[in-house]
């Protein structure tokens, strides 16, 4: 019984301590994990020195937006039902697209329960930096305080820095709990230019320095001792090349598809009867794999979603489903469990140990934000099973 006693209060003063922390989360869009071997980053190299290194295997599909949800949720996109960043909906007949504020920030696209909602529920406050889907009253819940892609102009990286460091310095009862904040590069670079060219390389050594500042920032606050910093990123980037296209258009009847929605993968809805046409010719078609809805390996977590395809195409690494590449020399999208996918990962605070690790499945870490909140997880797909390790 003394044991059992012994062990119930380190429990809860691991959670009281926890729970007493500050977590900023960080994603920089489209930044490899390979990037720090790469390039100049001598701050990333200092959180690998002094906390967590290690990597995230994205969701598939290895897009922006189903990722961000899935870091924000612990759900597979085939389980939230942002499959994808374009996709159609049987349910509604409905296209969502980015580009739509009105299908973007639709609370029926949205399944499953984000961290802002979840800590929302516990009375935690929240702050979102256009993180994705957090302009959107999910269970008519929005974080404390949020900015939105569709109100410009957009806060600068240094307004968001600044603005991070602000809040922390906010009256304890004001103060939020948890920020996250997204900042866009060094994707957008690395989809014009590449992964490994000079524009790129730039890109990554400016977030480099940024992130020095926010933690300098932390730094000189006189509750830096309590500030978990978490810099992630949703995906990595592949190189294409103007050769390596696949053009469905010449091989597909277009009587036979209703709708074809991206090109990494490619989501086909088909007419009723028009399957196995769609089948026969795609099997003359060199660097793609296609499946059936249904038949779409498991390891991949998709194919149960209505709203997926009936037919999903994708490519090998490196090629595009589309016309032509108009200029776009990155992408992703492809298989998780190519290297070239993987995005960056790095903590260091009170509550992260000093290990280098393999790569991780991203669905962990919203239960991971959730301990750190000292808050019980929402069912997900994810589990803080697999990365106690991390933790002091």
């Amino acid at each position: 019984m003394r044991r059992i006693l012994l062990l119930i209060t380190a429990i809860l003063s691991l959670t009281a301590q926890a729970a007493g922390h500050y977590t900023v989360v960080i994603s920089l869009d489209g930044c490899r994990w390979d990037y720090p071997q790469w390039y100049d980053t001598p701050f990333f190299d200092q959180m690998a020195a002094e906390g967590v290194e290690s990597g995230l295997i994205p969701s598939f599909p290895s897009k922006t937006f189903p990722n961000h949800y899935t870091l924000a949720t612990g759900l597979y996109p085939d389980h939230h039902g942002i499959i994808a960043n374009n996709f159609f909906d049987p349910a509604t007949g409905r296209q969502f697209s980015l580009s739509d504020p009105q299908t973007k920030q639709d609370p029926v696209f949205y399944g499953g329960e984000p961290i802002w909602v979840t800590a929302q529920k516990n009375g935690i406050n929240t702050v979102a930096y256009y993180w994705a889907g957090s302009d959107v009253r999910i269970q008519g819940i929005t974080p404390w305080r949020y900015y939105s892609y569709e109100d410009k102009p957009l806060q600068t990286y240094d307004q968001r820095v600044n603005g991070i460091i602000d809040l922390l310095r906010l009256p304890e009862e004001e103060r939020p709990r948890l920020i996250m904040s997204y900042f866009d590069q060094p994707d957008y670079n690395g989809h014009d230019f590449g992964p490994q060219d000079k524009h790129t390389r730039d890109a990554v050594v400016k977030m480099d320095r940024l992130m020095r500042r926010l933690y300098d920032g932390i730094q000189s606050l006189p509750i830096a001792g309590e500030v978990n910093l978490i810099i992630l990123s949703d995906h990595g980037m592949t190189p294409l090349a103007d050769e390596r296209v696949v053009n469905l258009r010449r091989i597909l009847d277009e009587r036979w598809i209703t709708s074809a929605e991206g090109n990494v993968p490619a989501n086909l809805y088909v007419r009723p009867g028009c399957i196995d046409s769609v089948c026969q010719a795609l099997s003359t078609v060199g660097h793609i794999q296609y499946w059936r809805k249904a038949d779409v390996p498991a390891y991949l977590h998709y194919g149960s979603n209505p709203r997926v395809g009936d037919i999903v195409v994708l490519p090998d690494l490196g090629w595009v489903v589309c016309d032509s590449l108009n200029g776009e020399y990155g992408s992703h999208g492809f298989d998780p469990d190519f290297s070239d996918m993987h995005a960056l990962f790095r903590a260091v605070g009170p509550d992260f140990a000093h290990v280098r690790r393999p790569h991780f499945r991203n669905v962990d870490i919203y239960p991971l934000l959730c301990h750190l909140l000292g808050i019980r997880p929402a069912p997900c797909d994810g589990t803080l099973d697999e990365i106690r390790d991390i933790l002091r």
